[in-house]
């Protein structure tokens, strides 16, 4: 009798493994479990945008080295790169790009060459980069602490008067390129970008602006030397393209609105 109930709960176990098995299919509406493995690089985000017809979205970049692309090709610097990437979610479009920016510029020259070049106040998109000279030139902090928000409020003058036209990107630590640590003072430096970055950030967050962190990817310059150019001091176009890829999101929302 014993022998017989247990063949019995062994049967109707087989049963109704046979059962849930066939009343719960593998499907859309019930997947298979899903497992992860935590060293697999996450899937890219994909970005989607409305497919307007033949629209011209303008792109104005104000900075220094950093966004005039110092030592490396015209098309490789972010401002470029991003325009092309903007091009490839909506080829029907066209997305004008100009640059106000040079090597060495600080919060002042920039300033100074805004007003001397009056560009229209129109553009869908302004991207704004800057402040590594005043650093790099020992200038007062207190100056960037007063030109840097000045410089933002004429980039959204810029951007047809629209904070959410603006995207702000932070400051590039040279301290991490041959160059930087031929200098000696690689902690300084960052140190003093870290001051640099934590106020533009607070002003931004305190004032509804958008910024992108990028810093963290030139951090990896020494143990990555393809993340910096051949003159061993500014970043290389591969290093450009994971700005790039930071910013785009932001810029696609900003001049899809």
């Amino acid at each position: 009798m014993k022998n017989q109930f247990q063949i019995t709960v062994a049967l109707f176990s087989l049963f109704f493994i046979i059962s849930c098995s066939t009343e719960n299919p593998l499907s859309e509406t019930n997947p298979a479990p899903i497992v992860t493995n935590p060293t697999t690089a996450p899937t890219p985000v994909i970005i989607t945008v409305p497919q307007t017809q033949n629209q011209t979205f303008s792109y104005l970049a104000l900075g220094d080295s950093y966004t005039i692309g110092q030592s490396v090709c015209e098309n490789c610097r972010f401002p470029e790169q991003l325009k092309k990437s903007l091009s490839n979610l909506n080829p029907n479009n066209t997305y004008p790009l100009r640059i106000i920016a040079q090597t060495g510029w600080t919060t002042t020259n920039l300033i100074s060459a805004i007003d001397l070049q009056n560009p229209s106040s129109d553009y869908d998109l302004v991207t704004l980069l800057i402040g590594v000279n005043n650093q790099y030139q020992n200038k007062p902090f207190s100056l960037y602490e007063k030109e840097f928000p000045e410089l933002v409020n004429k980039a959204i003058a810029l951007a047809k008067g629209d904070k959410k036209n603006v995207i702000v990107i932070s400051i590039p630590d040279y301290s991490y390129t041959s160059f930087g640590q031929g200098s000696g003072n690689q902690s300084r430096i960052s140190t003093e970008i870290d001051g640099y970055n934590a106020f533009a950030k607070k002003y931004c967050t305190d004032n509804s602006i958008e910024f992108v962190n990028i810093t963290d990817i030139t951090r990896q310059g020494l143990t990555n030397t393809n993340l910096v150019a051949q003159d061993g001091l500014h970043p290389s176009e591969l290093a450009y393209s994971l700005f790039v890829e930071r910013i785009l999101p932001k810029a696609a929302i900003a001049i899809q609105k």
